[in-house]
Protein backbone atom coordinates (compact mmCIF):
# COMPACT_ATOMS: atom_id res chain seq x y z
CA UNK A 1 0.00 0.00 0.00
CA UNK A 2 1.62 3.32 -0.95
CA UNK A 3 2.56 5.69 1.56
CA UNK A 4 -0.45 8.67 1.75
CA UNK A 5 -0.10 12.16 3.24
CA UNK A 6 -1.35 12.41 6.65
CA UNK A 7 -4.21 15.54 5.66
CA UNK A 8 -4.89 17.55 8.62
CA UNK A 9 -9.15 18.11 8.38
CA UNK A 10 -12.62 17.22 9.32
CA UNK A 11 -13.06 13.37 9.18
CA UNK A 12 -16.88 13.98 8.95
CA UNK A 13 -18.59 10.82 9.86
CA UNK A 14 -16.40 8.19 8.48
CA UNK A 15 -14.94 7.28 11.97
CA UNK A 16 -13.50 3.84 11.84
CA UNK A 17 -13.15 3.09 15.76
CA UNK A 18 -15.94 2.30 17.71
CA UNK A 19 -14.18 4.15 20.64
CA UNK A 20 -13.23 7.16 21.04
CA UNK A 21 -11.10 9.40 23.03
CA UNK A 22 -12.91 13.03 22.55
CA UNK A 23 -10.82 17.11 23.28
CA UNK A 24 -13.33 19.42 23.07
CA UNK A 25 -12.49 22.88 21.13
CA UNK A 26 -10.89 24.96 24.07
CA UNK A 27 -8.56 21.94 24.30
CA UNK A 28 -10.54 20.02 27.69
CA UNK A 29 -10.49 16.35 27.70
CA UNK A 30 -14.39 14.85 27.52
CA UNK A 31 -13.62 11.45 28.16
CA UNK A 32 -13.54 8.10 26.13
CA UNK A 33 -17.04 7.79 24.01
CA UNK A 34 -18.86 5.49 21.43
CA UNK A 35 -18.43 7.25 17.98
CA UNK A 36 -22.37 7.97 18.05
CA UNK A 37 -22.19 10.29 21.55
CA UNK A 38 -18.92 11.91 19.51
CA UNK A 39 -20.85 12.79 16.27
CA UNK A 40 -24.31 13.88 18.49
CA UNK A 41 -21.49 16.08 20.15
CA UNK A 42 -20.04 17.46 17.06
CA UNK A 43 -23.74 18.10 15.29
CA UNK A 44 -24.94 19.93 18.53
CA UNK A 45 -22.13 22.30 18.93
CA UNK A 46 -22.20 22.45 14.86
CA UNK A 47 -18.11 21.24 15.00
CA UNK A 48 -16.03 19.27 12.76
CA UNK A 49 -13.75 16.28 14.55
CA UNK A 50 -10.57 16.05 13.48
CA UNK A 51 -8.39 12.65 14.40
CA UNK A 52 -4.89 13.85 16.50
CA UNK A 53 -3.60 10.78 17.38
CA UNK A 54 -5.05 7.09 15.66
CA UNK A 55 -2.39 5.30 16.49
CA UNK A 56 -3.28 5.13 20.37
CA UNK A 57 -5.54 3.11 22.35
CA UNK A 58 -7.87 4.56 22.53
CA UNK A 59 -7.89 7.31 19.35
CA UNK A 60 -8.10 10.84 19.85
CA UNK A 61 -10.06 13.36 18.25
CA UNK A 62 -10.79 17.03 18.68
CA UNK A 63 -13.96 19.31 18.11
CA UNK A 64 -12.53 22.03 16.41
CA UNK A 65 -14.33 25.46 14.29
CA UNK A 66 -13.14 25.69 10.74
CA UNK A 67 -11.39 28.23 11.35
CA UNK A 68 -9.61 26.22 14.33
CA UNK A 69 -8.89 24.11 11.26
CA UNK A 70 -7.69 26.09 9.37
CA UNK A 71 -5.03 27.55 11.55
CA UNK A 72 -3.52 23.80 12.33
CA UNK A 73 -3.36 23.67 8.90
CA UNK A 74 -1.20 26.81 7.96
CA UNK A 75 0.75 26.05 11.37
CA UNK A 76 1.90 22.70 10.07
CA UNK A 77 2.43 24.18 6.46
CA UNK A 78 5.12 26.12 8.18
CA UNK A 79 6.65 23.57 10.39
CA UNK A 80 7.25 21.76 7.63
CA UNK A 81 8.51 23.85 5.46
CA UNK A 82 11.31 25.12 8.40
CA UNK A 83 12.18 21.65 9.01
CA UNK A 84 14.64 20.18 5.94
CA UNK A 85 13.10 17.26 3.87
CA UNK A 86 14.65 14.10 5.43
CA UNK A 87 14.40 13.06 1.73
CA UNK A 88 16.47 15.88 0.18
CA UNK A 89 18.30 15.23 -3.30
CA UNK A 90 22.30 15.47 -2.72
CA UNK A 91 24.05 15.92 -6.18
CA UNK A 92 27.99 15.39 -5.33
CA UNK A 93 30.57 16.31 -8.31
CA UNK A 94 34.45 15.60 -8.21
CA UNK A 95 36.95 16.81 -10.40
CA UNK A 96 40.13 17.63 -11.12
CA UNK A 97 42.75 20.95 -10.14
CA UNK A 98 43.89 20.91 -14.05
CA UNK A 99 40.33 20.31 -15.48
CA UNK A 100 40.14 22.05 -18.85
CA UNK A 101 38.34 25.33 -19.39
CA UNK A 102 35.50 24.48 -21.63
CA UNK A 103 34.55 21.37 -18.88
CA UNK A 104 34.74 23.89 -15.91
CA UNK A 105 32.75 25.96 -17.59
CA UNK A 106 30.08 22.88 -18.76
CA UNK A 107 30.17 21.47 -14.46
CA UNK A 108 29.62 24.70 -13.61
CA UNK A 109 26.23 24.86 -15.62
CA UNK A 110 25.25 21.65 -14.02
CA UNK A 111 25.63 23.02 -10.86
CA UNK A 112 23.66 26.38 -11.20
CA UNK A 113 20.91 23.75 -12.70
CA UNK A 114 21.09 21.66 -9.25
CA UNK A 115 20.99 24.83 -7.39
CA UNK A 116 17.64 25.71 -9.03
CA UNK A 117 16.52 22.91 -8.23
CA UNK A 118 17.09 22.95 -4.58
CA UNK A 119 19.25 19.99 -4.27
CA UNK A 120 22.05 19.89 -2.15
CA UNK A 121 25.30 20.53 -4.09
CA UNK A 122 28.77 18.86 -2.94
CA UNK A 123 31.80 19.59 -4.91
CA UNK A 124 35.37 18.21 -4.84
CA UNK A 125 38.21 19.34 -6.58
CA UNK A 126 41.28 16.70 -6.77
CA UNK A 127 44.61 17.82 -6.80
CA UNK A 128 46.17 17.29 -10.44
CA UNK A 129 49.41 15.29 -10.12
Amino acid sequence: EPKRKAVFGSVGRRIPYRIVHVINQDGESLGTMHRAEALKLMDQHNLKLVPLRENTEPPVYRLMTGQQIHEEQLKRAEKKKANPNPGMVQKELSFSSAIAKNDLETKTKQITQWIEKKYHVKVTIRQAK
